[in-house]
């Protein structure tokens, strides 16, 4: 059976995929490499939607399409029918939940503020800028799936109440249609959402001034999921305060008001970009691979576009 893969992993992740395997790069750009009509594995690169296009029609064999993302928006309305999609549910669950984590810390202790006085060689006096801490907040995790459950494993420490809220209600789980009455009680909010029809641009207006004046929005989901516009003017009004690793545009170009957003600590969608991220992925590659030969079913199969 032959795999393309992203040029992005090591060849020496894949010495170890099951017996029976071959495996090549799929290049980011240019000439596909030999064999595409024994493809019946693909992995494709993160977000290259175009090239994507171009190489499923040229794979006549393919049945699994197995993303490295744990968001499949920009790619699942591109799977010709009959071909599985599967996401990397779990693979980014430590680092995106870590990064979680510091973007909290980040805005309590006021971070950004130092790190521009630094800059500047400006040393901020005692009671000039008045620190806060996570004992005690309120924490909404909109989004509750497998990222969720491990960022509440880590936050426990502090001393926080959670809030869980997801696409269904279940035990201990607030469905989607508390959102905006949950909201209010929230000093935090994580957005750990994946992009669908139903929650582009969930965060809008309404949403922002529900937030409890001096919040923080925490955006690790998608960019998409915030309106922009609304969320630049909920900052600069100070109204709320929040932390972003994915924007909408993204990247963002210059001169883009989010750049000089009062209250604002952003990041180039790099929460998932840990050294851990290959072999994590490659084994969630690698299982999955050795269940297909063995006819079982796959892991993380998208369904309704999740």
């Amino acid at each position: 059976m032959k795999v393309w893969v992203p040029e992005t992993i090591p060849a020496k992740l894949l010495a170890d995929l099951p017996k029976g395997v071959s495996w090549d790069y799929l290049p980011r750009r240019g000439p596909l490499p030999p064999g595409r009509e024994e493809v019946v594995f693909l992995v494709p690169n993160y977000g290259l939607r175009q090239r994507l296009a171009e190489v499923l029609p040229a794979l006549p064999r393919l049945e699994v399409v197995q993303t490295l993302s744990a968001g499949v928006d920009w790619i699942v309305d591109l799977i010709p029918p009959g071909v599985v999609l599967a996401d990397a549910r779990g693979v980014h669950d430590v680092s995106v939940a870590e990064w979680v984590i510091s973007a909290m810390l980040a805005l309590a202790k006021e971070t950004p503020r130092f790190t521009k006085a630094q800059q500047e060689e400006r040393w901020i006096r005692w009671g000039e800028v008045a620190l806060d801490e996570l004992a005690s907040k309120t924490v909404l995790i909109v989004g509750y799936g497998s990222i969720g459950r491990a960022l509440e494993a880590r936050l426990r420490p502090f001393g926080v109440r959670i809030l869980r809220l997801a696409r269904r209600a279940r035990a201990g789980v607030f469905g989607v249609r508390s959102l905006l009455e949950l909201l209010p009680e929230a000093d935090v909010v994580v957005l750990l959402l994946p992009l669908t029809p139903e929650t582009r641009g969930i965060v809008d207006e309404r949403f922002l001034s529900r937030m409890r004046p001096g919040a923080w929005l925490i955006n690790a989901g998608r960019g998409a999921l915030v309106d922009t516009e609304a969320l630049v003017a909920a900052l600069k009004r100070e109204h709320i305060r929040a932390a972003l690793d994915v924007t909408d545009p993204e990247p963002l170009p210059a001169g883009h008001p989010l750049w000089c957003a009062p209250g604002l600590l952003l990041t180039p969608h790099v929460a998932g970009a840990t050294s851990r991220f290959l072999p994590r992925a490659v084994a969630l590659l690698r299982a999955q691979i050795r269940r297909f030969l063995e006819g079982r079913p796959l892991w993380n199969v998208v369904k309704e576009g999740y």
